[in-house]
This record gives structure tokens, sequence and C-alpha cells, in this order.
């Protein structure tokens, strides 16, 4: 494993791990989630990185400010840009095919990512070095606008977004997935519908406004709770690699 710091700030890093035999091509990004908060960083994900690492995949696991760590809007929105972009600047990396994974929270950071090339110039996370081609949401928090209003996680995204939709409509639109569908990327949702901490609605409503929208999106219900869906050891993880797979291919 080797950690690169794509900012000064210590919680500006990602940890790269190189498979030790072949590779398959591109790369896979891991955001972990935690209500975007302190409680949990990368290192939640490191055994999933280890599992995907040892499968022939390319993994690039990162961490930015977070909430009471210097995060917050925009700064975690331009930290998990900077970060993704950053894997342009690794002559080792592959970013011609680009799949984000993200848990919770940072599910909602993957899928945000991965429609970077429609927000306005001067946005955070404008401009996009880095494209993602597809994303896997284990849990994602999709429609920030519900997550405010329904204050889930003890009103995480409100925290996150210094206030809700109504107090500032201008951040929800640059920061909502669901607000940028259709974005140029394929999105699968996996979630278990018995999650006590984000509602299975986020996941269904994502992607049926994305269908709508003629987004390529599917909804992949498991069983198991909000954690063991990004467990390596659970009988669902089988599906994430699946899935992996399938994105790769297309």
């Amino acid at each position: 494993m080797q950690r690169h710091s794509y900012g000064s700030d210590p919680s500006q890093f990602g940890d790269l791990h190189l498979p030790a035999a072949q590779r398959r091509p591109g790369t896979v990004i891991l955001i972990h989630g935690g209500w975007w908060g302190p409680k949990y960083g990368a290192d939640n994900l490191d055994g999933a990185a280890g599992d995907l690492a040892d499968r022939g995949w390319v993994v690039w696991n990162i961490e930015y400010r977070r909430l009471e760590l210097g995060g917050g809007y925009p700064a975690t929105l331009q930290d998990a840009a900077d970060a993704i972009d950053y894997l342009a600047t690794l002559e080792e990396v592959d970013t011609e095919r680009v799949v984000a994974v993200g848990h919770s929270a940072g599910g909602h950071l993957a899928t945000w990512a991965a429609g970077r090339s429609k927000l306005a110039v001067g946005a955070p996370g404008a401009g996009p070095v880095v494209e993602i081609a597809g994303v896997i949401t284990l849990a994602g928090v999709l429609d920030l606008r519900a997550a405010a209003r329904e204050k889930i996680g003890n009103g995480a995204a409100i925290a996150l977004m210094g206030g809700d939709a109504n107090e500032h409509p201008e951040r929800y639109a640059v920061a909502d997935p669901l607000s940028q569908v259709p974005i140029p990327a394929s999105v699968r949702c996996m979630h278990a519908r018995a999650d006590d901490r984000v509602p299975f609605a986020q996941s269904v409503t994502y992607v049926k406004e994305a269908q709508r929208a003629g987004q390529d999106a599917q909804l992949l219900e498991v069983s198991g709770s909000h954690f063991s869906i990004a467990d390596v050891t659970s009988p669902t993880w089988p599906t994430l690699v699946k899935t992996l797979e399938e994105l790769k291919r297309t």
C-alpha cells in the first residue's frame, strides 16, 4: 500500500493498493461513509481495498476533510474531487475506466463525483480531470434534500450543508446527486431493505428518477444491514464483486 497526499491537510490523502499479480484494467475508487463526520475514516474500507486488490484491481481508498475536521460544504466535496483527480498524476494508474464504490455518505460523494461534468464553472468539483464511468453505492445517501428533511443521521446532511434546502437551495443544487440526473455514468445502488441508518427509499427514489431521465441506473436489493453491505465476509459481498466486474466490461 502506498499513501499519497493530494493536499496539505492531514485528511487529504489516499491509499493506493496495487495488485501483486496481473492487474485488471481500470481503477476502483473507494469512498468511506460515516455521515461525513469524524467517527469513521478511510481505514474503515481497508478490508474492501485489500480484497479487491487481491482480485486484481488497482484500488484508490480516499480520505477527505470531514465535519469537525475542517469539512462540510464545500470542502468535503472539493476534497473528494481533488482526490479523484489526483489519480491522473500517478503513472502506474489506469484512468480510462474508473469505477467509484461508496458506502453510505461515501455513496453520496461517489455519485456526486460522477456528475461533476455537469457542474457550472466555479462550483466545487467542477471541471473533472478524471471521469468516473461507473458507480456502486452501498446504502448510499442519494437524495440529499430528503436526508436533510427527514434528519437522518441526526441531521448529518444539514450539518454537511450548513443548513437545510430552504436555507441554501444553491448548495443543494450543486451537492445533491438527485439534482444531477441524468449523469454520464452507470450507477448501481446496492441497499438492504432492513437498513436502519440510511432508508432503502434513498436508493429507490434515485434509481426511479435516474431511469426516468434516461440514465443507466439499477437497484440491487440485498439482505443484511447498513454495515454488512460493505463487509467482505458478508454473504452480499460477491454481489458487489460481480457488479464491479460487469461495470468494468460495459
